[in-house]
């Protein structure tokens, strides 16, 4: 008997126990299985403590799991420090921060990577569609209340016959969906608490209108694209929160304001901005980023402004290559937006390109000064080998390269037909090169086809020298073959970019734009 007790004991107390901060498990690879085994529906989120965008999800993520914790939720969620927990991480093939995966059943293979908001709501609602039904059934109007009250946006069919082809193409229309609820109702005491007199949708939602009541075919389709345009606010702030939101969407153009909140007009900019974004519902997203914030800096850099010069206006498309526009005019009303939205959804305007006025010592140093505006007539001279750094001057890995470009371009300054050059890509732009990560490094040879060459070798003086005497081919590789990383703006943090530290060298040694 006392050697069963003992083995007993022994039993449990090998088992990793798991913890708990603010109703979050806290995990790692000793007691991850048994987490799993315990809980078999948990959400996961991968960590590391020196992450911005760890730190500013850590409220709502705690806030959600205690909401289910409250609710008596067998889903729980759970955290892992990715940075300590390297084996684990390396598992789950986490290459950023936040990496946050949903374990279902129990099962550790091939889990689901959570594609969702960072707001509390938005992870309950995902989480749900996850484990439930993708619609649930509302048979009485106290849990259509909770479904329209529990969440910032919720989809309602109503349909007297669940069996009907619109009642079909609503089911398939929620199953494509993860973070919206969606639920179904024949109840007739329903349809008369929300004024519904027929079978039809609506979408209701905690801004704006309130809700909004399809119109059209019942298909799949149709509804996708009512709910798309319509589950986002008319204007919505970029924060760490939003911006899973803004960036994994479908609209790939956003149109954005910068304004600083303290100002004494703001509520009457942000009318006139909300006016104009009403004629563009599903087809460019409209933005406001307040311009005062010290993390809204960089995006301000990206578009050549400072906060002096806001309010301002600018548009991007987020397409395999992102463009920038500029409006003609600084006026911040309902008419020069929508005159300005119009142009662009017509294809009728020109891209903006930033350009710095040309320095007049520009090719009196060793290095030579490139900006948008002598771009072309350098790097193209039919009679020079081209070399240029392509840098953002709070770039880490541009600062380290520093003295090794300059000892180059000490090298090649009495050269015939080489140049050495670099140029600031937070002010400058060209339209036949672009910079996704610094530093980028490029050979333009000579000779009339206008031939660009990545450089991918070790960034030494003997290195860059190998290259230039080979004409590109030690260390080069065609323009496009690099593996840069892309532009930061969607909440996550490369593995690589110990972001503690803006000198810190990642793997890959690029600083993302």
């Amino acid at each position: 008997m006392f050697k069963f007790f003992l083995l007993c004991t022994l039993a449990v107390a090998s088992r990793a126990e798991v913890g708990e901060e603010e109703d979050v498990l806290v995990l790692k690879k000793s007691n991850f299985d048994e987490a799993l085994k315990a809980h078999p529906n948990i959400l996961v989120e991968f960590y590391a403590p020196w992450c911005g965008h760890c730190k500013a999800l850590a409220p709502e993520y705690a806030k959600a799991a205690g909401m289910l914790k409250a609710e008596g939720s067998a889903i729980r969620l759970g955290k892992v420090d990715a940075t300590e927990e390297t084996e684990l991480a390396q598992e789950y093939g986490v290459r950023g921060y936040p990496t946050i995966k949903f374990f279902k059943g129990g099962e550790k293979e091939s889990p689901k990577e959570y594609s969702a908001g960072r707001q509390a709501d938005d992870i309950i609602s995902w989480l749900k569609k996850r484990t439930g039904p993708a619609v649930a059934t509302l048979a009485e109007v106290t849990q259509a209340e909770s479904l329209i009250t529990d969440s910032e946006v919720a989809v309602i069919g109503f349909f007297k016959d669940a069996e009907s082809v619109g009642a079909k193409a609503f089911e398939k229309a929620a199953e494509s969906i993860d973070e919206i609820p969606f639920g179904m109702t024949s109840d007739d005491a329903i349809y008369s608490k929300f004024e519904v007199s027929k079978d039809s949708v609506v979408l209701f939602k905690k801004f704006d209108e309130g809700r909004n009541t399809f119109d059209g075919e019942l298909t799949k389709e149709n509804l996708l694209a009512f709910i798309k345009a319509n589950q986002l606010p008319l204007v919505i702030e970029f924060t760490e929160q939003t911006a899973p939101k803004i960036f994994g969407g479908e609209i790939k153009s956003h149109i954005l304001m910068f304004l600083p909140k303290a100002a004494s007009d703001f509520q009457d900019k942000m009318d006139q901005f909300k006016k104009a974004a009403e004629g563009f519902k599903g087809q460019i997203l409209f933005i406001f980023i307040d311009s005062d914030v010290d993390d809204n800096q960089r995006i301000l850099e990206f578009f050549g402004l400072k906060k002096e010069e806001c309010p301002a206006i600018r548009l991007i498309t987020l397409e395999d290559e992102m463009t920038k526009y500029k409006p003609e005019s600084d006026d911040i009303t309902a008419e020069s937006i929508t005159k300005f939205c119009t142009l662009f959804t017509e294809g009728k305007l020109k891209p903006h390109l930033m350009s710095q006025d040309i320095p007049e010592d520009w090719d009196k140093t060793p290095v030579k000064v490139l900006v948008g505006k002598n771009f072309e007539e350098v790097v193209f001279d039919a009679n020079k080998n081209v070399f240029v750094e392509f840098y953002a001057p709070w770039c880490g890995h541009c600062k380290q390269l520093a003295p090794i470009w300059d000892k180059l371009g000490e090298k090649y300054k009495d050269s015939a037909d080489t140049v050495v050059a670099k140029m600031d890509s937070t002010a400058n732009e060209i339209e036949t090169v672009k910079v996704h990560s610094f530093p980028t490094l490029k050979f333009f040879p000579a000779g009339a086809e206008r031939k660009v060459i990545d450089y991918n070798g070790e960034r030494t003086l003997e290195g860059f020298t190998k290259f230039l005497e080979s004409g590109g081919k030690e260390g080069g590789a065609p323009a496009g073959d690099d593996d840069d990383e892309d532009l930061d703006l969607d909440g996550m943090e490369d593995v690589e970019d110990a972001d503690q530290d803006e000198d810190s060298d990642g793997e890959d040694g690029h600083d993302e734009l």
